[in-house]
This record gives structure tokens, sequence and C-alpha cells, in this order.
């Protein structure tokens, strides 16, 4: 390619962005500060992705709003053709919308210091050109004719073999045709492994003649691995199909029985507590999308869970842990909070449109072996130490928040929980833990086999899952060793913009807040309305102070009813609403109102991807029903 554009930097400086912009050209310098983590909501909004999945579409979103100077088609309008970002770029979602965008705008190539796991596969699968290395600008800038070839030479055997087809979908048809043979060795030594070494290398593809599984795999390694099972939603469930009747048509899909979609994040769009300005702007498209996960679900018999569905209701994560995922197993979904159901010692993930559509026709995704964080929690948590604050205190720390483990820019990495620590709380709460993996960077997070997973799936579904369990080989290694005592970790929360800000809640008791929300995969659960309840019991809430409460799944629901949790929400004067996605993403109650502070449950804080602009607190459950007491950000140990 040559340079048919111009270069737009994303630094941190508003003005700077505004010369851009206006038509200056930034000369890239070391000295410039550049954005950390521009995450996917920031490359396309929520309500933007509820238009459509074209670039057509999509273009004009790009960065639209990004530090509240791009407007509508800017990027565009400014000729830009590269686009230069920090650290973490394309954190968040695995909306794979964010490449779409970028091509729609008519972006060639990115380039940036370091990628995250879910955008950095869209872009392979999707045929857009990237690089760490800042050194093609200056070429680019000389006018050189580069031959993109040479990126793609840089990337690992798989990655490679994908763009040397053309793409994820035209590989898959290659690979069905017997056309494509693994581009790693069937025949590796034996070695000590750790749990997602086991399980990936138990699920490693040999070949469509070959039954499965392969000895050992090694961090870096780039296999394909059957997956289990399959998931989508209504953000993309229309993208999938689409993808997949372009390359496939009518072909049948593998193991439909193992695939499920899920209305869960539009559901709540249209409560009557959604602010107009949202509902009138999201309410129809996502009802179109909507309407085309229904239609390819009946299609296709894919199980679909929603309100007044064959199956109920939730959020899809919460119903995955209820309902399908198990020990050993492979789960993805087209979202990047997919790794919850690791709480279950399962290998789970989120993935972009193309590889779902690839996973939904082969039955197999692509698996980058990931380096292993082993996290040991010892200590107590004192009846008030959440997994929340945990998480936060964890992905906090600079050795993720600077991802200190990476050694190369196709790198992964996950953390492997374990330790004493994990018996005092349920599944529910250790989900939270898995969950938020995603927010400090990582891939995933997957349990250790403990007494709380054996007791949820005894109950939950009455299986014995004890010998099912994968467990760690004595001898494996681990890029790191990380011992947590409770005893020791503060109260925490993440402040506005990004989930890895972590400060102890100590230093932000002064900060008031008018906008309380207790909702989420991560802040739904029956134990987080538990929490929140024994706070609330007695109590009243501060005057303006707006709280809703969400429940994550139809069970969680039925659950909280009979236990009066909800009824007592409601005496209070909470919104309490069907389980569903809602505010998390700007699509239900407890949006934020103009001047409003946010203290909510959920996992991400990104500006404006609760659907409005104000600063955002991520909180645990009881810290937001103390805050809801005070108006003010308040430890639930100072109540009197």
């Amino acid at each position: 390619m040559k340079l048919n554009g111009r270069i737009l930097h994303l630094v941190d400086d508003p003005d700077a962005i505004r010369r851009q912009l206006a038509g200056e050209d930034l000369r890239d310098d070391p000295d410039l500060s550049y954005v950390y983590g521009v995450n996917t909501d920031l490359m396309i909004s929520g309500r933007a992705c509820t238009l459509g999945y074209t670039g057509e579409i999509l273009g004009p979103y790009f960065l639209e709003n990004f530090l509240d100077v791009i407007e509508e088609g800017g990027v565009k309008r400014g000729g830009f053709s590269v686009v230069v970002g920090g650290h973490a770029y394309g954190s968040g979602s695995s909306r794979e919308v964010a490449v779409v965008a970028h091509q729609g705008a008519g972006i060639e190539l990115v380039v940036a210091d370091s990628f995250q796991r879910i955008f950095q596969e869209n872009m392979v699968y999707s045929g857009m050109p990237f690089t760490t290395d800042r050194s093609i600008l200056a070429r680019l800038s000389a006018g050189e004719d580069i031959d993109l070839s040479e990126l793609s030479a840089e990337l690992p055997p798989f990655f490679r073999a994908v763009a040397e087809a053309g793409g994820l979908m035209r590989y898959g048809t290659a690979l069905l045709a017997g056309q494509a043979p693994p581009t790693y060795a069937l025949d590796p030594a034996p070695r000590p492994m750790n749990i997602a070494e086991k399980l990936i290398a138990r699920r490693t593809w040999r070949g469509n003649d070959a039954t499965d599984g392969i000895a050992s795999v090694s961090p870096g390694d780039q296999v394909l691995c059957r997956a289990q099972f399959r998931g989508m939603h209504e953000y993309t469930t229309g993208m999938v199909m689409a993808l997949y009747q372009q390359e496939w048509g009518d072909a049948p899909m593998e193991r439909p029985e193992q695939v499920a979609a899920f209305e869960d994040h539009f559901v709540l769009i249209s409560h009557d507590a959604v602010p107009e300005f949202a509902r009138s702007a999201r309410l129809a498209p996502a009802m179109q999308l909507t309407a085309e996960m229904v239609e390819a679900s009946q299609r296709n018999g894919i199980r679909l869970h929603g309100p007044d569905r064959a199956l109920p209701p939730g959020v899809c994560h919460r119903v995955v842990v209820e309902d399908y995922a198990l020990p050993g197993e492979i789960v993805v979904l087209t979202d990047s909070h997919s790794p919850t159901a690791g709480v279950l010692n399962a290998f789970a993930f989120g993935v972009g449109s193309t590889a779902m559509a690839f996973a939904l026709r082969t039955g197999l995704i692509p698996v980058t072996v990931p380096r292993v964080i082993r996290v040991e929690i010892t200590g107590t948590a004192r009846g008030v130490l959440s997994p929340k604050d945990l998480i936060l205190h964890l992905i906090g720390d600079p050795f993720f928040r600077e991802e200190r483990w990476r050694t190369s820019p196709t790198d992964t990495a996950i953390i492997e929980f374990g330790g004493p620590g994990l018996a005092q709380w349920d599944v529910d709460e250790l989900s939270v833990l898995t969950n938020m993996t995603v927010e400090g960077g990582l891939m995933t997070g997957v349990v250790e086999p403990c007494a709380p997973i054996v007791d949820f799936l005894r109950r939950r579904r009455g299986i014995d899952v004890t010998d099912a369990m994968v467990h760690a080989d004595p001898g494996a290694s681990y890029v790191r060793t990380l011992t947590i005592d409770l005893d020791e970790v503060p109260l925490t929360v993440a402040t506005p913009g990004d989930s890895r800000n972590r400060s102890p809640l100590a230093e932000h008791t002064s900060v008031e807040v008018q906008n309380i929300v207790i909702a989420s995969c991560t802040g739904g659960s029956l134990a987080d309305l538990r929490a929140a309840a024994e706070v609330l019991r007695g109590r009243s809430l501060a005057e303006g102070i707006r709280l809703t409460v969400t429940p994550s799944s139809a069970r969680v629901a039925e659950d909280a009813e009979t236990e009066g949790l909800l009824s007592m929400f409601r005496r209070l004067g909470a919104v309490v609403t069907p389980p569903g996605c809602g505010s998390c993403i700007g699509n239900g109650p407890g949006i934020p109102l103009p001047g409003e502070t946010t203290a909510s449950t959920t996992n991400r804080n990104f500006a404006r991807r609760m659907g409005a602009p104000g600063p955002v607190y991520l909180v645990s459950p009881a810290v937001a029903a103390a805050t809801a007491i005070t108006g003010r950000l308040t430890d639930p140990r100072t109540l009197s």
C-alpha cells in the first residue's frame, strides 16, 4: 500500500485532535502521549452498533465523540487512511463492527504499541492490516509503496495462513475441503501442563478424519480446538449469519444443538424509566437486529433465550453458567465477557463475528495458547470484601495494567485462580473474578477445581462433576505466581474511564453520587442482590438518589422475589427491571442523566459506555448500596 490519505494520531490532547481534523499533520514523535486503551466503545458506540454491521453504515460513526472532539463523519472527512494508537488498542467489547467502522471510515492500516486480543483477532480474520512497528509510518510518509505481505509474514503460522487464504471464512472453506491441514505440530512431546494448557490440548483438532487431542501445547502455539458451547446475542447474530450465508449459503451448522442465541442486550430499551433520548435513538434499529436473530435461530434450529421465547431470559453469560458450561469444556460467545463461564473450570472466551461464523460451520475455534498467571488467594474476606474488590485491585496492578506478561505482539494471557480463599465464595461471587479478567487485557480466567463448583452444579443441574474437573499437573509452569492475601486487599473502586483505574475506596468517600446501578453479568447475581439488600435493609435512600436493580437471569429474579429482595428494593423506591443487560451498555434504566455521577456494579466504565456522558465509578454491590443511603461513595462498615 501507499499512503493514500493522512495519518491520524490518537493522542490524549483534545486540541491536537482538533488540529488534525482541521488539516494539520502531526509528526510521529516519541514524546507524543497517546490515549491508553482506545476501546471499542470509543471506536464505535453501542448506539451506533444498533444501526447495522456494514462499513457503509458504521463508517461515519468511527471515533464519534472521541475526547468529545470528533463529530459524526469527522474521520472520513479528514481524509485519514492510517490510524495510530498507543498501548491496549482495541480494549473492551468483542464487537467486530469496531474493525468494520475503521474500514468504513477509510482506514487502511492500524499502527499501535499493543493490541488487545479480540480486536487483533478480528483484524486478522477480516483482513485489516495492522502492525506494532512504528517505522512503517516514516516509510509511508516518504512515499514508499509497502508490500502488506511484510506485515502478515511477521504473524504466527495460523494467523499467517488465514491472511494468505484471504480471511478466516475462506480458510474455513479450504479446511472443510481438506485443503488446509493443521498449521501446528501434531506430535509434540508430553510436558507438565497447567489447567488451560491441558484443556486446550485435549480439544485440539488433528484433521478432518482424526480424533481430537495432542500430547501438549505451549504458550504462543496457535491451534484449532473443538468448541462445545457457542453463543450469540442481538448485537452480533445478524452479522454472524450474514458472513455465514455469504460464504456457505444454507449449508448446515455443526452441532446446532450446542448453539444458543440470547435476547438480552436490547430487552430493556423500551422500559418506561429509559430516558427518551436513548429510547428514541436505539429502539427501532435494535428491534430490527432482534428480528434478524429470531429469524436466524428459527431457520437453523438454534436455541433461543428471551422474554416470551422458548427458553428463559437472562444475560447470556449468567445463563451459560446456569445451564450450559461444564468443567473441561471450551465455551465461546460473541461477547467479551464470555470468560464468566471460566468459573466452572472451563476455558471460556469471547470472539468476534467472523470467528463465530467459522465455529458454527466447522465446530472449531482458533486458540492462541495463553501465557498463564497463577493467582493464589489466601486470607479471609471479613464479611465485606467482595470478589469485585479483589478483581479491581488485581487488574489495576501494574503487572496487568502495563501488560508486563507480554513478550510479543500476539501474546495472550489468562489467570488461573486457586488457593484456599476460593472456598469462602460461591459460584455467583467467583464468576466476577473470571468475568472481569478481560478488563485487565486478558483472554480469560479459569478457576481450579474447588468445592463451590461441585456444590453449584449439584444443586443447579443435579450432576456430580468431581471427576470431570481439570487439575494442573505437578510441575506445570506459569509466567508468574501471585499470592493475594485478602486481609491486605482494601475495598476498591475503579475511577472513571477504565476498569483498571484502581483506587482504594477510602480515598473517594467525598465523591457525591446521584445514580446507582446494581446490574449486569458482573453485578446482578443472587449473591450480589443479597449483598446489597443486607446493607439496605431497614434504611432509606438519600434524597435525590436514583437506584436501578436488574437481576441477571430469570432464575435470579425468581429466587430474589421469593426471598423478598426485589419487593424490598421496590419499597425503597428503586426501579426493579426484568432480567437483561440494560444500562451496562446504555440500553436500559440507569443511563446517567445530565450532571449525574454514577456508582455501578457493572464491569466497564468507559466514557459514554452507559449511554450518556458522566463519570462512572465501578464498585461492589455492598458499596453501591451504602452509597445509595448516603449519596456519596461509602464504606458500608461506616454506616450506623
